[in-house]
């Protein structure tokens, strides 16, 4: 099996979240970093796992995801508030189930193994995602399973 990584670096971008009673609850914001894992049983004709240079589409996404955008909560109670900033250009919003490292991990891991199915015909997959919010916190999903990703 063969294994490499890909590391995104730069988006910076503001969150919170809504269910927490300390400083978390309070629109704040970091510039993320993605790094991804990546298995295959085969080497491209290039020899490489994923040719990194094959990555333009998926990291325009990312772009549009993270770079200067305000991550928010499917749930939270404010959303009607968020999308009326949006509506009037004070924020660049963009909704995911759990604004979360762990989950934003588990949601970038589905995009990039869709985006994997698509570019290797299924050759690579991710098994691994880390989304770190600073130097110190990040979060991790993983799927161990042996064989390519759904």
């Amino acid at each position: 099996m063969y294994i490499s990584t890909k590391k995104f670096i730069g988006y910076p971008c503001a969150h919170r979240q809504w269910r927490d009673t300390g400083h978390c609850q309070f629109i704040h914001g970091y510039s993320r970093e993605f790094s991804f894992w990546f298995k295959a049983e085969s080497l491209d004709d290039k020899k490489f796992v994923m040719d990194f240079g094959g990555f333009k589409e998926f990291k325009l996404f990312l772009d549009d995801m993270f770079d200067h955008t305000c991550l928010i909560n499917s749930d939270d109670p404010e959303l009607d508030l968020f999308r009326e900033m949006d509506k009037k250009g004070i924020i660049k919003l963009r909704i995911l189930e759990n604004v979360g490292m762990e989950s934003t991990s588990e949601f970038l891991f589905k995009k990039m193994n869709e985006y994997l199915t698509t570019k290797t015909n299924g050759r690579v997959w991710c098994f691994r995602v880390e989304t770190r919010e600073n130097e110190k916190n990040s979060g991790i999903f993983e799927d161990e399973r042996q064989g390519k990703a759904i």
